[in-house]
C-alpha cells in the first residue's frame, strides 16, 4: 500500500484519539469518546498490518493466527464488558495496564530477538528503545497486577513495609540502570540478549517491590501513575518498530496519565514522592489518631423523618456505595427528595472509590443529571447550610482529622467537609476503619448519626418510606 495512504490514515488514527480523550471529559460526550477512540485504533491496527507487509505475504498459518487472536481478544472483551461488575472496575483497569505493559515488553524483546537471529545489525538508538520498552513495560506489568491484588482483595490492601526495603528498591534500580547501559553498550547478539534477559527480571522485580509498600489507600493515584507508565511503554514500544501512530497514543496516555497523578496527588495534598515511599498505612492508629466519644446508631425511620423535613441535601458517595451497587437506589432517592421540595446535590471528591472518576461513572450510569454533581472546591462553602449529608461509604475523603488533627497521617489533605453540616448520616456495614486504616473521627462527632448495614438496603428502605407518604 501507498506509504502516504498510510501516513494520512495514522494522522486520521492520532486525531481520533486525541477527540476522543477530550469527549471523554464530559459525562454527557464519555460513551461516544470510548466509541471514537476505539475506530481510530481499529483504524490504526488495520493500516499497521499494510505497513508491515503482514497481509501482503501472510500464508495460510498466518491468517490464522491474526484471525485467532481477533477472535480471542473479541471474546475476552465482550466476556469482561459483560461481566465485570462496576465495583470491579478498577482492579480491572489496573489488569488493562499491566497487560499493555507486557504486550510493549514483549514487543521490545521479539523485535531484538528476530533481528538478530536474521543477522541485521542493531542501531544504538533501536538498543536504547528495546531497553526502555522492557524497562518500563516489565515494571508496569507487574506492578500493575500486584496492585490489581490489593483492589480485589487477593492481597491485603495495606501497605508491606519491612526493614531495609527502601534500600533494597533503590538497589534494584540502580542495578537495572546500570544493566541498561551495559545493553546499549555491549558488542555482541548473544551477549546482548543475555543482560537483556537480566533487565527482564529486575524491571519485574522492581514493579513488585515499588507496589508493595504502598497502602490501599493510594490506590487511586497508583493506578493512574501505572496508566501513564503503559503509555510510555507503548510509546517506546512504537520507536522500536518505528510506528508514528503507536508513538502519538503512548505520548497522549502517558501525558494524561501524568496530568491525572498530579491532580490525584494535589487532591490529597501530598507530594508523589510520599505516595510512593512513605508506607502510608502500613502502621496501627497513632496516639495522636486516637478518638473519644462514642458512635451513634439511628433507625431508618428516624432517618427518613429527618430527611423528610430536610431542605438542602447532599450526598456523599464512597466505595462503599459501589460495593451495595446502591446508584440507582441513590438517584431514586434524590428524586424523591426533590420532589419532597429539597435541593439535592451529590458532592464527589477526587480520590474517593479506587480508582479517579470512580464515583463519576457509578452516578452517570445511574443517570443522575451531570448538573448535579459537585466539586469539593464549590460544595464546602455552601456546607454549613446543608440540612443533612448523606455519607455512603466514604471514608478518608470526609474525615474532619486531615483538618483538625496536626498528628494525623492525613492532616492538611482537602477533605469534604461534611462535618459542617447541620446533620450527618454516614452508612456503614460496621464500625471498623477505611481501606486506608484510619478510624474516622466524623463518625464520632455530635452531629453525626450512623445507620449500619448494606447502602443499597438502607437507600432502598428510605426510598419505600417517601413512595409510602
Amino acid at each position: 500500500m501507498n506509504p502516504v495512504i498510510i501516513n494520512i490514515a495514522y494522522i486520521l488514527s492520532s486525531a481520533l484519539f486525541i477527540l476522543g480523550i477530550k469527549m471523554l471529559g464530559k459525562a454527557d460526550t464519555a460513551r461516544k469518546g470510548n466509541l471514537v477512540s476505539s475506530a481510530g485504533m481499529l483504524i490504526a491496527i488495520v493500516f499497521t498490518l499494510f505497513d508491515r507487509k503482514i497481509l501482503d505475504t501472510a500464508d495460510a498459518a498466518s491468517w490464522e493466527l491474526l484471525i485467532g487472536g481477533l477472535l480471542v481478544g473479541t471474546v475476552a472483551g465482550l466476556i469482561a464488558a459483560k461481566k465485570v461488575k462496576m465495583t470491579s472496575m478498577p482492579e480491572m483497569v489496573a489488569l488493562l495496564n499491566g497487560f499493555g505493559g507486557l504486550a510493549s515488553l514483549l514487543v521490545g524483546w521479539v523485535e531484538f530477538h528476530f533481528d538478530g537471529v536474521a543477522g541485521i545489525e542493531i542501531s544504538l538508538f533501536t538498543k536504547v528503545s528495546v531497553i526502555a520498552t522492557i524497562l518500563i513495560g516489565g515494571l508496569t506489568f507487574t506492578g500493575s497486577v500486584y496492585a490489581w491484588g490489593k483492589l480485589s482483595g487477593k492481597i491485603s490492601g495495606k501497605a508491606k513495609v519491612f526493614g531495609g526495603q527502601k534500600i533494597l528498591n533503590a538497589s534494584i534500580a540502580i542495578a537495572l540502570v546500570l544493566v541498561s547501559v551495559i545493553f546499549c553498550i555491549v558488542n555482541g547478539w548473544g551477549a546482548g540478549y543475555a543482560v537483556m534477559a537480566a533487565a527482564i527480571i529486575l524491571s519485574l522485580a522492581l514493579g513488585v517491590f515499588a507496589v508493595m509498600p504502598i497502602g490501599g489507600g493510594d490506590m487511586p493515584v497508583v493506578i493512574s501513575l501505572l496508566n501513564s507508565l503503559s503509555g510510555l511503554a507503548a510509546s517506546a514500544a512504537g520507536f522500536v518498530i518505528q510506528n508514528n501512530v503507536l508513538i502519538v497514543a503512548g505520548c497522549l496516555v502517558g501525558a494524561s496519565g501524568v496530568i491525572l497523578t498530579v491532580i490525584m496527588c494535589k487532591a490529597m495534598n501530598r507530594t508523589l514522592y510520599n505516595v510512593l515511599f512513605s508506607g502510608f498505612g502500613s502502621s496501627a492508629q497513632k496516639a495522636g489518631d486516637e478518638v473519644s466519644g462514642e458512635m451513634k446508631a439511628v433507625s431508618v425511620d428516624d432517618a427518613y423523618y429527618v430527611l423528610e423535613a430536610a431542605q438542602n441535601v447532599v450526598i456523599i458517595p464512597g466505595y462503599g456505595m459501589a460495593v451495595a451497587q446502591a446508584q440507582h437506589a441513590v438517584k431514586e432517592l434524590g428524586e424523591l427528595l426533590e420532589k419532597n421540595g429539597a435541593q439535592v446535590q451529590y458532592a464527589i471528591h477526587p480520590v474517593a472509590g479506587r480508582m479517579p472518576g470512580h464515583m463519576n461513572v457509578l452516578l452517570a450510569e445511574a443517570d443522575v443529571p451531570y448538573e448535579q454533581l459537585r466539586e469539593m472546591a464549590d460544595v464546602n462553602p455552601i456546607m454549613e447550610t446543608v440540612d443533612v449529608a448523606i455519607v455512603i461509604g466514604a471514608n478518608d475523603v470526609v474525615n474532619p482529622a486531615a483538618a483538625q488533627d496536626s498528628s494525623s497521617p492525613i492532616y492538611g489533605m482537602p477533605i469534604i467537609e461534611a462535618y459542617k453540616a447541620r446533620t450527618v448520616f454516614c452508612l456503614k456495614r460496621g464500625q471498623g476503619a477505611g481501606f486506608s486504616g484510619l478510624v474516622n473521627k466524623l463518625f464520632f462527632m455530635p452531629n453525626t448519626r450512623m445507620i449500619y448495614g448494606d447502602a443499597k438496603t438502607t437507600i432502598t428502605e428510605l426510598v419505600a418510606k417517601f413512595k409510602d407518604k
